[in-house]
């Protein structure tokens, strides 16, 4: 193995922040990408899909559980998958291990929701398994020829307006390898992470960047910031950018 060269602390040093430049370029990319996404056309989806959850029959617009965003994973758990009836498919599966808390997304307007052919009786004991807890619904009906996700996994994201729900975005292949975090689903979600810095079409809900974080059972629906909690993260933001101003040449 051919490994990179042993330098000091201070060519090293240099070499880091060579390329912090290229790593900031990327995520501004990357923040760019979110913002485009948010901006694609919308489609309208005017057939009542139905599913099977754990307490019954349910269709698209109640897997929303009140909230206006959506996203549904379709994973491969079901017979003839290699796995079954044991093991989902391995790379869902790994996807489904990289899935984050679900209150911060829900603390966001923001509900993701598994789906698979498997009878309900067969995704509790795999989810009591496994150790997952994502709301996972059995497709009932061409959910999954409709949307592109019957022949390989993929994440499809809707919005909610009243009774009326819209497709907005969907992503699958290697697209799919990376999203877990609270972050990535976000930035595929309608509005995007809803912070100040964030370019949104006008009108999009917004808050300051950190002030809506909170502990993962510490949420309360439309309570107001913890005011301790803002003036640290104030304090942190105007820190850090000073000193990334002082950094500058």
């Amino acid at each position: 193995m051919q490994t990179p060269a042993i330098v000091s602390p201070q060519d090293w040093e240099a070499a880091r922040l060579q390329l912090l430049v290229n790593e900031k370029a990327h995520t501004r990319a990357r923040d760019a990408l979110a913002a485009e996404r948010r901006r694609m056309p919308w489609m309208a989806v005017d057939k009542a899909y139905s599913f099977e959850g754990p307490a019954g029959p349910i269709s698209l617009l109640d897997m929303f559980e009140g909230r206006h965003q959506l996203i549904v994973y379709r994973a491969f758990f079901e017979p003839g998958v290699h796995g079954w009836p044991d093991h989902a498919c391995r790379g869902c599966s790994f996807g489904a291990d990289q899935v984050s808390h679900l209150a911060h997304l829900n603390a966001r307007d923001v509900t993701l929701a598994y789906v698979s052919r498997a009878p309900q009786s067969d995704i509790a004991r795999l989810k009591s398994k496994m150790g997952w807890d994502m709301p996972w619904h059995t497709i009932t009906d061409s959910f999954d020829a409709d949307f592109g996700v019957d022949e390989w996994h993929g994440h499809n994201v809707f919005f909610r307006r009243g009774d009326q729900i819209f497709r907005t975005y969907f992503i699958n292949n290697r697209g799919d390898e990376a999203i877990g975090t609270t972050w990535s689903y976000l930035d595929l979600s309608p509005l995007g992470r809803q912070e100040t810095w964030e370019a949104s079409p006008p009108g999009y809900p917004q808050t300051p960047p950190y002030q809506w974080w909170n502990w993962h059972d510490g949420y309360v629906t439309d309570a107001p910031a913890d005011p301790v909690w803002v003036a640290v993260s104030e304090a942190g933001e105007a820190a850090f950018r000073a000193a990334s101003a002082a950094a500058q040449p």
